[in-house]
Parts: structure tokens; C-alpha cells; sequence
């Protein structure tokens, strides 16, 4: 599989790697600084850019019938607008907040936590994530992923950076620390007692491999898909 690379930070060179090693060829990068092959002759893109380039990372790969796995945040208030772009080139798309198997496999056991823990009314539930200290964006878009899947199963209805709004607010703290690849956990606490799920990520082995498993699932198909489809966790 003929795979394009935009971005080619941190996580970029850790996908190629991946990549490499599962039998692929890197036939495309983009960065801020250089552009090297064709984006077009490409079977899928993976897009680990930034927030401020990322709708034009999707919209050129659309427009040149690629499809895209996305691991970018800080953009999603143009997802919507993204997804129309994508049906309308009958494109392949897939974002996710985390590309981690076990992150996704995290997300649905937080799901299953929230609807468990919502006829308990003397707990309250907050989130704590932890990141590298070059994170752009906070909260993080697996914080606010886990944030919806508690509003989802919950009469919750908003969540708060670092403050709560309301009994009805969930709030999230952003802690950056160096070389921390992403820590993300999940309190329900009473005056008892508190429960907590909590996932660590050891590396960015784990983000990397996902989003190219991703990628070898979403090659030659049609649509917007999310990672519970490439897990068949739905």
C-alpha cells in the first residue's frame, strides 16, 4: 500500500516507521517546510498535522480521491464541514481524537462506566489528562471524546477546561508535562469513596500503529468512518 504522510513531525516519522515495518511504502510527505512526491498516485493519506492546516490537509486529499485518516486536533469545529466535503467527492474518511487500539478499547469501557455509574447521584465525575508540554491544544481531543461518551450515556450536558459550570458540567484538567506521551483518567467520586479508569500511554508506538491499521482498513472504501468501525467495537 502506497501511503502519504502529511506532516512529518514526531508522530509522522514514528508512522513511517510502522508503516515501513508492516510492509508498506511512504510514496508521499508534506510538511511546513517541504513537499516530496505525488499525493494523487497515493492508496491513503494519514494526516498528523496541525490544527491550522488540517481542513486543508483533508480537503486536498478529497479533491484528489485519496482517502484520509486523521489524527489531528484542534480543528473539529470544521468537521461537520469536512464531512459534506467528503460525501460530495465520495471520498473515504476517518478521524479519530486517538488512534491508540487500547484508547478506543478505553473509550468504550468509559461509555459503559458512565451508563453503570448514572443512578448513583452522590458521585461526581471529572477528567484529568496529561500531555507532552508541545501539545497545542487543550483539552485534549481524547479528554473531550471521553467527555461525549459521558454526556452520551448521562444527563451531563457540557464539559469545562479546568473549572465546572454546574452540576450538569463535566470538568476536564490539562496538566503538560515533558515527554509524557498522554495519560487520560476518569474519577467518579463520593464522600465513601472514588472509582477511577485510568489509560497510560507507555509511547507513541500505540497512536502510530493504530492510525495504520486505520489506514489499511479505510483503503478502497467509501465514507466517513470512525475507529469503533475499524475495531468493530460499535
Amino acid at each position: 500500500m502506497k501511503i502519504g504522510l502529511l506532516g512529518y513531525g514526531r508522530m509522522g516519522k514514528i508512522i513511517e516507521r510502522v508503516a515501513l515495518s508492516r510492509g508498506h511504502e511512504i510514496s508521499y510527505k508534506a510538511s511546513s517546510t517541504q513537499e516530496t512526491g505525488i499525493l494523487s498516485h497515493c492508496d491513503v493519506a494519514i494526516d498528523f498535522s496541525i490544527p491550522n492546516v488540517a481542513t486543508q490537509n483533508l480537503t486536498k486529499c478529497f479533491n484528489n480521491n485519496v482517502p484520509v485518516v486523521s489524527g489531528t486536533t484542534g480543528w473539529l469545529d470544521d468537521y461537520d464541514n469536512m464531512v459534506a466535503k467528503c460525501n460530495e467527492k465520495e471520498g473515504a474518511f476517518i478521524y479519530a481524537s486517538n488512534f491508540s487500539l487500547g484508547v478506543n478499547i478505553f473509550f468504550q469501557l468509559n461509555k459503559e462506566l458512565a451508563k453503570m455509574m448514572r443512578q448513583f447521584n452522590d458521585y461526581s465525575v471529572n477528567i484529568e489528562e496529561i500531555h507532552h508540554t508541545k501539545k497545542l491544544d487543550a483539552p485534549s481531543g481524547t479528554a473531550i471524546t471521553l467527555a461525549e461518551g459521558i454526556i452520551e450515556e448521562t444527563n451531563k450536558k457540557s464539559w469545562s477546561l479546568d473549572k465546572q459550570n454546574g452540576e450538569l458540567d463535566i470538568p476536564i484538567k490539562a496538566r503538560r508535562i515533558e515527554d509524557v506521551p498522554g495519560t487520560h483518567s476518569i474519577n467518579y467520586q463520593s464522600d465513601i469513596d472514588t472509582i477511577t479508569i485510568t489509560h497510560e500511554a507507555h509511547n507513541r508506538e500505540g497512536f502510530a500503529l493504530g492510525a495504520v491499521v486505520a489506514a489499511e482498513w479505510l483503503q478502497n472504501k467509501k465514507g466517513v468512518y470512525t475507529m469503533q468501525d475499524v475495531l468493530n467495537l460499535s
